[in-house]
């Protein structure tokens, strides 16, 4: 057992990680494994997001194949084995040699029999300061292992890494698993030039590819490596993202099912829940595989159950500047654009994950490819979007934040007068801030019909989002309702019910609301929201494009309790 060579820190990371009350299973993610060790593709290279599990399956996998420690006991209550006995049990008699027992038997032979070389790539050594630093610490440790696993290989302390594991390999015979944590790590430090980044990949490349030692190498990471490995260095790894492969998507997230089966759970270990299954999804949902299947950041729905509270759990784990660091880049061609998706409204973009790795974007495809990447933006059928209310709540920071945003912070700017001036009733000064936002340079809003118009509306309540959830075109009564604003903080708070209307009257839309009996949303949430004591505020707000006039009307549709 050495540093990286047949290590248990991954086995016990693994094993500790199963006695969380909200651990999901995964586990069956080796059963790909196992087929892909099967056949020439054994290079195998998964990117996601943070804190998308990544490194969970990859302690799973080390764990499974190591021969330094014994995960039978483990595995045998996991659905890996569970579902495979099952299977046997019912289909043969697990005596014969029929597909389910062989396949089985496959599975027990594989169990911690290989000699596996894990190695977080994540991890730095003591006050470093250059990539020769990094990059020796793990051929020194790797080294160190080999002499003292295979003293018969007769292994020198200078030799090549890749040379040593092929002198292992000529007198032990041994065939090992690679499990490579975080690949692209050193990517993201400064003092990493572009000369260390190719010196990098040919390590990697010398170490891995053609190579008869190789039994697995299992990569995981943000970025993917096309944009590095420009040439063949790498080109042995098939790699497997969310937008564009569905093979392995099921293991990284949760899906609606695994949620749901966790809310149960929640429910039946805390004795006084407040987290709602509603505020989960709209917390934490809003992702996409390829085959279309909703995916919720699994740390945040861990983190949420656990603390019992709705929160910003994973947002607040990275370095979420980098929001603004991407915007930064072309401010001017993501800005109209940022707006929409701050309404709630998907904009078209040609993602191209590769994108994400280079420090010089300049085009928005390139800048919001890079958000896809790092998971700031959710993508499906050629379209972009904020994913949920967790990251909703970071680009309203931004919004309100930076004035090289121009119109759209200068509006957000309004917010909070207009928040005020709705709940006074005061529709001269609610007609007031939309003039104020109309004469504002708004490139995007034309006006030309009332979605338009809604952007305008939501970027000039941007600052109720503190305190209140803001649903566009919900189901209530009869029809659908442009906006609603729930309380979130207060039970006395007003709700609001708004309308918008383009070449109609305010007082249509008062009208729309009263006739269509929207307050009934609000009258079924009184159930869920027990002690609610506000008001409805039913507000309409028309524009007319003749006149260039805008009008307001705020009527009580329920006085408070």
């Amino acid at each position: 057992m050495g540093f990286y060579l047949n290590s248990t820190a991954a086995y016990d990371s693994y094993r500790d990680l199963c006695k969380d009350p909200y651990f999901v299973d995964k586990s069956l993610l080796l059963t790909d494994i196992l087929k892909a060790m099967r056949t020439t593709q054994k290079y195998i290279c998964i990117t996601r997001p943070r804190r998308f599990g990544k490194s969970i399956m990859a302690n799973m996998i080390a764990a499974f194949f190591s021969r330094g420690c014994d995960a039978s006991a483990l595995f045998q209550e996991l659905n890996i084995v569970k579902k495979r006995k099952k299977i046997a049990r019912e289909k043969t008699d697990m005596s014969e040699d029929t597909p389910a027992k062989l396949d089985y038997d496959y599975l027990e032979r594989n169990l911690n029999q290989y000699p596996v070389i894990f190695i977080a790539l994540n991890e730095l050594p003591r006050r470093c300061s250059s990539y020769e630093q990094y990059i020796d610490r793990i051929e020194s440790m790797l080294i160190s292992d080999f002499i003292e696993a295979y003293p018969d290989a007769r292994i020198r302390q200078e030799d090549a890494v890749w040379d040593a594991l092929k002198k292992i390999y000529a007198i032990y015979g041994e065939r090992f698993i690679f499990v490579l944590d975080e690949w692209d790590f050193i990517f993201h430090r400064d003092f990493v030039a572009d000369r260390d980044k190719k010196s990098y990949i040919d390590f990697l490349s010398n170490l891995l590819k053609d190579k008869q030692y190789v039994a697995l190498a299992y990569m995981t990471g943000i970025l993917p490596i096309s944009k590095y490995s420009s040439g063949s260095e790498l080109n042995m790894f098939a790699e497997y993202t969310m937008a564009s492969e569905e093979l392995y998507s099921d293991f990284f997230g949760f899906t609606e099912r695994e949620v749901d089966d966790l809310y149960e759970r929640y429910r039946r270990l805390q004795s006084h829940p407040v987290v709602s299954r509603e505020g989960l999804r709209e917390w934490y949902d809003g992702y996409h595989t390829k085959a279309g299947e909703r995916v919720y950041n699994p740390r945040s729905v861990v983190l949420s159950l656990l603390n019992n509270n709705l929160g910003n759990y994973w947002t607040s784990s990275g370095p979420y500047d980098e929001i603004y660091y991407y915007i930064n880049h072309n401010v001017a061609a993501v800005r109209d654009d940022l707006a929409r998706m701050a309404a709630g409204i998907p904009v078209p973009a040609r993602v191209q994950e590769y994108a994400a790795s280079s420090m010089r974007l300049t085009t928005k495809d390139e800048i919001f490819s890079a958000m896809v990447v790092y998971g700031f933006l959710s993508y499906e059928d050629g379209y972009v979007s904020i994913p949920n209310k967790e990251l909703m709540d970071k680009f309203d920071e931004v919004l309100m934040k930076e004035p090289s945003l121009g119109y759209v912070y200068r509006l957000a700017a309004e917010s909070e007068k207009m928040l005020r001036a709705t709940l006074a009733g005061d529709e001269g000064q609610v007609a007031a801030i939309m003039k104020y936002a109309h004469d504002t340079e708004t490139p995007l809003l034309h006006y030309n019909s009332e979605s338009e118009l809604s952007v305008l509306v939501t970027l000039v309540y941007l600052a109720a989002r503190d305190t209140y959830r803001i649903e566009r075109e919900d189901k209530a009564g009869i029809g659908y309702v442009d906006f609603i604003f729930y309380p979130e903080t207060n039970r006395r708070d007003d709700g609001i019910i708004l309308e918008l209307k383009v070449d109609h009257t305010a007082e249509e839309a008062i009208r729309q609301i009263k006739d269509r009996n929207y307050a009934l949303r609000f009258e079924g949430r009184l159930g869920e929201k027990a002690g609610y004591t506000g008001r409805i505020l039913g507000v309409g707000l028309a524009y007319d494009k003749k006149t260039k006039e805008h009008t307001c009307r705020i009527e009580v549709l329920r006085g408070a309790l």
